[in-house]
C-alpha cells in the first residue's frame, strides 16, 4: 500500500490538467497522517501558485483570524491537513480566479482521506468544497448552508471563502461574525489543545 509521503510526492508531480492551466502546474497542498483538522478549501490563488505555501495570501490571513489560530499553528501539518478541491491555479476569470479544475478531487480526494485517520474535524470552504462533500445535504446556496453549520458539525464545518472580496457578503450576514465564527474558533481551539 501507498504511504502519504508517496501519495504526497505523487500528487506534487501530477500533470493531468497542465493543458488547461495557463500558469502550468504546481500542485499545493499539505498534510501528515497525525493530521487533526482539514481544511478543504477551492483552489490555490496566482499568490499560493508563486510561493507553493497554501492560504499564503490575504484569504489565508482572514482564514487564520476566523480560526483563532496564528501562522506557526496553521502551517504545522500534524494540526492542519491543506487539501484544496483543485490543487492548482486555475487562472484568471471575469470576475476572479477561474473555478477548481474538475479533475483534481475525483482523482486524489478519496486516497488521501483513506490515509487521514486522524481528522476530527473537515471545514468545507466555499461551494465547492461543500458540494463534493455534503452532496444532497448542503442547503439552496451557500449563505444557507453556512448560516446552518450546526447541522454539519462535528463532522464538517461550513464557511464562506474569505477572500477580502466576500466583505460585502459578511457585512449583509452580521450573523457570520456573531453567531458562527465564535463556534468555529471553540471546535478549533478544542481539538488543537487535544
Amino acid at each position: 500500500m501507498i504511504t502519504l509521503p508517496q501519495l504526497l510526492q505523487e500528487i506534487r508531480q501530477c500533470r493531468v490538467c497542465e493543458p488547461h492551466l495557463e500558469a502550468g502546474c504546481r500542485p499545493v497542498l499539505e498534510a501528515t497522517s497525525t493530521s487533526k483538522i482539514m481544511i478543504v478549501g477551492q483552489a490555490p490563488g496566482r499568490v499560493v501558485h508563486e510561493t507553493g505555501i497554501g492560504w499564503n495570501d490575504k484569504s489565508g490571513d482572514n482564514l487564520r483570524n476566523w480560526l483563532g489560530v496564528d501562522r506557526v499553528t496553521f502551517y504545522d501539518p500534524s494540526i492542519f491537513a491543506i487539501i484544496p478541491m483543485g490543487f492548482c491555479y486555475p487562472g484568471t476569470g471575469k470576475s476572479g480566479d477561474l473555478p477548481p479544475r474538475k479533475e483534481c478531487a475525483p482523482l486524489w480526494h478519496q486516497q488521501l482521506l483513506e490515509q487521514l485517520p486522524n481528522i476530527q474535524l473537515t471545514i468545507l470552504i466555499g461551494q465547492y468544497a461543500q458540494k463534493a462533500y455534503l452532496g444532497k445535504k448542503r442547503k439552496k446556496n451557500l449563505t444557507e448552508t453556512v448560516s446552518h453549520f450546526e447541522e454539519y458539525l462535528p463532522t464538517y464545518f461550513t464557511l464562506p471563502h474569505p477572500s477580502p472580496r466576500n466583505n460585502i457578503w459578511q457585512k449583509k450576514n452580521p450573523w457570520f461574525k456573531t453567531n458562527v465564527l465564535p463556534h468555529l474558533k471553540q471546535q478549533i481551539a478544542a481539538i488543537i489543545q487535544l
